[in-house]
């Protein structure tokens, strides 16, 4: 029997396609022999008119609530393609993943959000991954031309990418919502903030091709994958089948330009997607079992205060 649209199978399908376009972008931002600030700005710029013909969000609700989201989304997107110019798309993608480190501390300070537990313990987890990146540092090569100041880059991308979630969860609590308008504001601003800083236009086709690649498919297409696959699966499965992006994202950059991974940087993903994994695989336990207690009727057999016994 064929997936329907909306269907649990066609959204897990399409979540997967998202994942993996999205992490097609280290090995193509690597191939396109464009600057840094180049890609950048024409990425987004081509991105941005995608995603007003894909997703009609993108064309309304332009808030300034959605504008500010939209400036830390810029600065992801800025700092992620610089630091894949500068280090490997493995430490690249794995840094930005860091952005739970970061919620860790500002989201009890900006939304008032508790800290639990396994709070502490995701952001220890994330912490140590983090620094064996840095302990991995490869020699300068052909892709990875300054490992050091890319990763610090990389970093950068994280932080932005964690005041990007918060945002979106800002705007969401007053209902001003917009992550698609949030999307379209954060690439027009990277296009024209990285424009002056770009030159003028210069490559070959194949380099405007890979551009192209990158705006239309690789953050437009992924993203409208994205939005329409996450509204038929629980939120659970939609975190860990998007988890497949940093997965997949050093397997393409081996695949095309051999970059090859260090045994330190796989051990740092390990401990960044896995305590990522196991962070969703908790909450939704914790959620599971909330649920059973409100569901749970009363029996004749509750203790003396009015609750469930032992």
């Amino acid at each position: 029997m064929s997936a329907e649209s909306g269907s649990p199978a066609a959204s897990r399908v399409q979540l997967l396609g998202a994942a993996v376009l999205f992490s097609t972008g280290g090995a193509a931002i690597k191939a396109a022999s464009l600057g840094g600030w180049q890609v950048a700005s024409w990425r987004s710029g081509v991105a941005f008119l995608a995603l007003l013909l894909l997703l009609p969000g993108a064309r309304r609700g332009w808030t300034w609530r959605c504008g500010v989201v939209g400036l830390a989304y810029a600065g992801t997107m800025i700092f992620f393609v610089l630091a894949n110019k500068l280090t490997t798309a493995a430490a690249a993608v794995l840094l930005q993943a860091t952005a739970p480190l970061y919620l860790l501390i500002l989201g009890p300070l900006v939304l008032k959000e508790p800290v639990r537990r396994r709070d502490l313990l995701l952001g220890a987890a994330v912490a140590v991954g983090m620094a064996l990146l840095f302990v991995d540092l490869s020699p300068a090569g052909a892709t990875a031309p300054r490992p050091a100041l890319g990763n610090l880059l990389g970093v950068g991308a994280g932080l932005c990418w964690a005041l990007t979630l918060l945002g979106l969860r800002w705007t969401a609590r007053d209902g001003s919502g917009g992550a698609a308008a949030a999307a379209a504001m954060g690439n027009l601003v990277t296009f024209l903030v990285c424009l002056p800083l770009a030159g003028l236009p210069h490559g070959s086709p194949g380099d405007w091709g890979i551009v192209v690649y990158l705006g239309v498919v690789q953050v437009a297409l992924a993203y409208k994958l994205l939005t329409t696959g996450i509204r038929g699966v629980s939120a659970l499965e939609a975190s860990l089948l998007i988890l497949l992006e940093p997965v997949l994202n050093p397997v393409w950059a081996w695949l095309v330009h051999g970059e090859a991974l260090g045994p330190w940087t796989v051990l740092g993903g390990v401990a960044i997607v896995g305590a990522t994994a196991g962070r969703a695989l908790w909450e939704a336990r914790a959620a599971r079992r909330a649920r059973r207690r409100l569901r749970r009727p009363a029996t004749g057999t509750e203790g003396p205060t009015g609750g469930a016994p032992g």
